[in-house]
């Protein structure tokens, strides 16, 4: 008797936060104007500036407790290392600085873009088994993923 096991591990590596600006279907790197500081997506870190040198950590330094991340502007950078290009990126993104405006957050989109929205890609269009027929066989009932 042969006995055999599969272990399955999902983890969600490359997943854009929840307070992640809508709209990118790839995003690194997040520059945040108001503490000028960079998450890294990937590894989700925030990369800020601490005495002439860059951390890396899972939250941002105690000097920024009270930052909103869903309210304060996001801007997406796609390149490596862009701490490297601060002082531009602080000179080009000042304008947001106490930004107010609207930015839509993922969190906020209900769309079948991003893999935090997994379970509504599933339920979409199906009627949700009441049997309302709206895919009439033309694949509009399929499964997205």
């Amino acid at each position: 008797m042969q006995a055999s096991a599969q272990v399955s591990v999902s983890v969600n590596i490359g997943t854009q936060p929840q307070w992640g600006p809508v709209g990118y279907d790839r995003a690194d790197y997040y520059y945040l104007p108001d503490v000028e500081a960079y998450y890294y997506v990937p590894r989700q870190q925030f990369i800020y500036l601490d005495a002439g040198r860059w951390v890396f950590a899972a939250s941002l330094p105690g000097r920024y407790r009270g930052y909103d991340l869903y309210g304060g502007y996001k801007v997406v950078i796609n390149e490596p290392r862009p701490y490297d290009h601060f002082y531009d990126h602080r000179n080009r993104y000042a304008r947001y600085r106490g930004w107010r405006g609207r930015q839509d957050c993922i969190r906020d989109y209900h769309r079948p873009r991003y893999d935090n929205d997994r379970d509504y890609r599933r339920d979409r269009d199906r009627g949700h088994g009441h049997g309302r027929g709206h895919g009439r066989g033309r694949g509009h009932d399929r499964d997205w993923d």
